[in-house]
């Protein structure tokens, strides 16, 4: 059994992740007892531009950050609490993230972990909350810089859109489940600048297809996909501890080489049934029923047949 879990602990890591709050999704990951917020509710660091435009606010701004244990290793963590503004991102609430990012190139954590479930960019602070976007994005960077390994999960009912969209695909790992998305722009936006033609964002089916954790395994987008259970992300997180991907200019050439190849071989897909199909899943109706032990052998065998 892993350090900080006991017999009392396991019906707690059987949780829903997706249906938890940001502070019982960080008490079920880290080890027992071992979480210390930073800039607490107490503190009250709340938005001024929601008060100035006369909405509500929260008294952390939608973001818990702290730092605890791990499996017995230090880390730093941060959680969206997507109840609040869809997990939105703010002045205050990138301030803490990039924050708690920065602490981590002083102190060295064994990793940071970014539980993100966000539709992006606070539209009642746009302007801020694009800057904010920018220093997060440094900010992790730097961290990797550092040697601090940055892993994203993402298992929430906003999923990971927008500029955190980016933000996730800027970080060494990332963890998933099949009901979280990932993705930049969302579905009504891709709707409402190209028409429904284009994209049927009430179509949840083809949103989850394209969107949806299952298919960013599939592509690559992903390093892990688990069930949704907390104790899942968990286990994911203990096993990346360490897993830094290079961050140099021979890594991001290769990346972009990747993508290249991609394009090339998808893009006159009309859906994702045609690439899963390209990428030898035989039966692709199975893929959205398929728990997530038999879909992970699905795309091994797949892998495998097509090296």
């Amino acid at each position: 059994m892993s350090i900080g879990t006991t017999g009392n602990d396991q019906q707690k890591l059987r949780r829903s992740f997706l249906e938890c709050t940001a502070r019982h999704r960080i008490d079920g990951v880290l080890d027992a007892g071992t979480f210390t917020e930073i800039l607490p509710p107490q503190a009250r660091h709340t938005s001024p531009h929601l008060a100035a435009l006369g909405q509500p606010v929260a008294l952390d701004d939608g973001v818990v950050i702290g730092s605890g244990l791990l499996n017995g290793d230090k880390v730093l963590i941060a959680a969206q609490e997507a109840a609040f503004m869809g997990g939105s991102v703010g002045e205050i609430h990138g301030a803490k993230l990039t924050g708690l990012l920065e602490l981590a190139v002083r102190t060295r954590p064994a990793a940071v972990l970014l539980l993100l479930d966000t539709g992006g960019v606070r539209l009642h602070e746009a302007n801020a909350g694009l800057i904010a976007i920018s220093e997060i994005q440094r900010a992790v960077f730097d961290a990797r810089a550092a040697g601090v390994t940055v892993i994203v999960l993402v298992g929430g009912s906003n999923g990971c859109y927008g500029g955190m969209g980016i933000v996730a695909k800027c970080c060494d790992r990332i963890v998933i489940s099949e009901e979280a998305r990932l993705s930049v722009s969302g579905p009504e936006v891709i709707e409402a600048a190209k028409g429904v033609e284009e994209f049927d964002a009430r179509d949840r089916a083809l949103v989850w297809r394209t969107m949806g954790g299952k298919h960013r395994y599939l592509m690559g987008d992903v390093d892990t996909i688990v069930s949704d259970e907390i104790g899942a992300f968990r286990s994911a997180a203990i096993a990346l501890i360490g897993q830094a991907r290079p961050l140099s200019l021979a890594a991001l050439t290769q990346q972009n080489q990747r993508l290249q190849q991609r394009f090339d071989a998808y893009y006159q897909s009309a859906d994702a049934a045609d690439v899963w199909r390209a990428l030898g899943i035989e039966d692709t109706a199975a893929i959205p029923l398929a728990e997530i032990p038999e879909f992970i052998q699905m795309a091994e065998k797949a892998r495998r047949d097509h090296a």
